[in-house]
């Protein structure tokens, strides 16, 4: 059968209008003085108010109903196995329960659920190459995985690491739950994964799973990753003084988790704002893990840091949005033309205390979310997991 090359696959139009509240996912500006989104094929092609921006021939209109409009929320710190499937906790649909709740995109801090997860060198790069092919074909609830996150391991020499970045492999596993956990070995493994375009994350605090050992300052220091993971510890943070020297003599990102020591997150976090270097914190959930699936665990980080940490809500959704994009180099995050057109749609929950969202979040309310977009699409309508919103959008065309 002939192939009709003229045959050309028509545009998606996104239009969502009556916004109440914007929030842009940038700590510089996190809220913005627009009222409508425009978004073509996915993307994002104007933000501003309704008069000002092309609204014709959309193919779909959502009345947000005066609610509040954020980038979709980003975990930088999960660890999936296979598909919507979670042997830690034999679960089943996780991803699209934290979908539910507002998370549109997921960083792997490795595979290391995987059961037989192997350990040879050969072995290891499969997993890897496997993970990132799976999760890049498989998006459950629609949301994007960036999997594919080797444990790096002793005997692994720098082309290793130059045939996994071939390969389309972009990230590191955490550093320390393999064998290699002295800083020297780590430093050299990182500068060879840095040098190839994959970005690194190492333990932080005493030893979550079998294998691995504590990590202290020191090595985290003399390893020198991208991202230092769970500074309030993955569970187990380490002393003050070392959470407040680990910000203080680093420059690299400084990942706060929903499964750590939350007074040692407020720390991070208030150190973090003493040394005017708020735009290195991200937000994770570490999950799925021994103490089981957060659907809600990055909108539950940002009420903890807004309402005990002392800022305003709307800086609170940055570190789980754009400040996360910048970071780990996603498109998504931040509300502007050009970038992905993935978005959450919130409003205080019903009877919340708070007199709008913004306060509520900073009284320590959850959210409720009216719905959910990814790539221009609806994923959720009201989540089944937030408590409900005193009002949720509405398709309208």
């Amino acid at each position: 059968m002939a192939h009709d090359d003229s045959a050309k696959t028509s545009s998606s139009k996104l239009v969502i209008r009556n916004i109440g509240l914007l929030l842009s996912g940038d700590l510089a500006s996190p809220i913005l003085d627009a009222d409508t989104i425009v978004a073509v094929d996915g993307r994002i092609t104007a933000v501003g108010r309704e008069k000002d921006v092309d609204t014709t021939q959309a193919t779909m209109t959502v009345d947000a109903k005066r609610t509040t409009v954020a980038p979709g929320l980003i975990d930088s710190h999960v660890h999936p196995v296979c598909g919507d499937w979670t042997p830690r906790q034999n679960q089943l649909g996780w991803i699209d329960s934290y979908m539910n709740g507002g998370v549109t995109t997921m960083v792997s801090a490795g595979e290391v659920h995987t059961p037989g997860r192997p350990k040879d060198v050969v072995g290891l790069k499969a997993m890897a190459i496997f993970a990132q092919r799976a999760f890049h074909a498989y998006r459950p609830g629609g949301v994007k995985i960036y999997a594919g996150a080797p444990v790096i391991e002793h005997g692994m020499v720098e082309d290793d690491f130059k045939e996994l970045a071939a390969a389309g492999v972009t990230i590191l596993g955490e550093v320390g739950l393999g064998s290699v956990k002295d800083g020297k070995t780590a430093r050299q493994m990182v500068r060879w994964a840095r040098k190839y375009g994959i970005q690194s994350t190492i333990h932080t605090g005493g030893p979550s799973i079998p294998g691995s050992s504590l990590i202290d300052k020191d090595m985290v220091l003399e390893t020198d990753a991208d991202v230092i993971g769970h500074v309030n510890g993955g569970h187990t943070a380490l002393p003050d003084e070392q959470i407040t020297e680990l910000c203080a003599r680093s420059t690299r990102a400084l990942e706060i988790v929903h499964n750590g020591n939350e007074r040692a997150a407020l720390l991070a976090l208030r150190t973090a704002m003493e040394l005017k270097q708020m735009d290195r914190v991200i937000l994770g959930t570490d999950s799925p893990a021994g103490s089981g699936v957060q659907p809600l665990g990055i909108l539950r980080l940002i009420s903890l840091l807004s309402s005990l940490g002392n800022i305003p809500g709307e800086q609170a959704f940055c570190l789980a949005t754009g400040n996360t994009a910048k970071i780990r180099r996603l498109d998504c995050g931040l509300i502007a033309p050009g970038r992905e057109a993935s978005f959450v749609f919130m409003d205080k929950a019903q009877h919340s205390a708070g007199k709008n969202l913004l306060d509520s979040i900073q009284k320590g309310d959850l959210p409720g979310i009216g719905m959910v977009i990814i790539d221009g699409a609806v994923s959720a309508h009201r989540s089944r997991n937030t408590p409900p919103a005193t009002v949720a959008p509405e398709v309208v065309k």
